[in-house]
């Protein structure tokens, strides 16, 4: 019995952080978790004939320590045996807490000063929007933003997805993510 009021207090300790995790939201003004992609975010290739442009994001509630923030957008359902890199961002400043649509065209210079869009699956830097295959299952894109410990994460911008996956779970102290469907 001596023991229950010791861990009771350990317990209670860990509540802030506990509640703390909680706040660290990621969401879109543009999308709908657990909702469908519109034609303007599907990529344009592959079969697929969309405006490729990714959409307007939004987080709050980053953790304490937090020194930049990393986005990946993951198709777990592509049928490559690994899934399929939709979008890959690291090096987002801190003080940054939006990315407006098109922030995933390089080019636009949307994207946080200092932000790398290393490449996707397609092959090359930026966001790619979703193109399953016509008759496929609708498929989950899972947007997820990582808090991390890190103001620059040490990676490539010719990193691979993978590798860059590898150190973002190293370095996190939170993430948040949502999911989005499309299919054809």
């Amino acid at each position: 019995m001596t023991h229950l009021p010791r861990l009771a207090l350990i317990m209670l300790g860990a509540l802030p952080a506990i509640a703390g995790a909680a706040d660290f939201s990621l969401s879109s003004t543009e999308l709908t978790p657990g909702g469908r992609f519109e034609a303007r975010h599907v990529f344009n290739g592959f079969g697929c004939s969309g405006g490729n442009t990714s959409p307007a994001l939004a987080w709050s509630g980053a953790p304490a320590g937090t020194k930049s923030f990393a986005l990946t957008v993951y198709d777990p359902d592509a049928p490559t045996g690994s899934g399929w890199w939709h979008w890959v961002m690291f090096d987002i400043p801190a003080t940054t807490s939006a990315l407006p649509a098109g922030a995933g065209d390089p080019a636009s210079g949307k994207a946080p000063k200092g932000a790398v869009q290393t490449n996707t699956d397609f092959g090359k830097a930026g966001f790619g929007g979703p193109c399953p295959p016509a008759g496929d299952k609708p498929h989950r894109y899972v947007f997820t933003l990582y808090a991390l410990k890190l103001d620059k994460l040490g990676a490539e911008p010719a990193s691979t997805a993978a590798m860059v996956g590898f150190m973002l779970n190293a370095n996190k102290l939170e993430r948040a993510s949502f999911t989005v469907y499309y299919g054809r």
